[in-house]
């Protein structure tokens, strides 16, 4: 049965563009990365939870291999992306008050909105 799943405009677009280089369709694509990343943690010589303990600060990262370090790496980068509950009422507040909400990717600083910079 097909189910419709929400993704990221920036993973669609790591699959579309990754679809159009092997000649697979997005479904294509995306049932391949399945497949290989469940590959990945169920291998025998890959160990996801040696991954799962460095990112938890269980394990030093020096003590994994270059492909566990490899994958620790996008996987902490991503959670490093992601803003904490904290972080999210801190620029909420500052948006309230018309302050600089956060920084562009010239690190220029961003108002709220219909704000303008004094």
């Amino acid at each position: 049965m097909a189910q419709s799943v929400k993704l990221a405009d920036d993973i669609m677009a790591l699959v579309r563009r990754e679809a159009d280089l092997r000649s697979r369709s997005v479904a294509g694509q995306l049932a391949h990365w399945v497949r290989l990343g469940r590959a990945i943690e169920l291998s025998g010589t890959f160990d996801y939870a040696r991954i799962t303990a460095a990112l938890e600060a269980g394990l030093d990262t020096t003590e994994l291999s270059e492909e566990e370090e490899a994958a620790w790496l996008d996987e902490f980068t991503a959670k490093m992306a992601e803003p904490s509950a904290t972080e999210v009422a801190f620029f909420a507040k500052r948006n309230g008050l018309g302050r600089g909400v956060g920084l562009d990717a010239g690190g220029n600083l961003v108002y709220a909105k219909g704000d303008v910079a004094e």
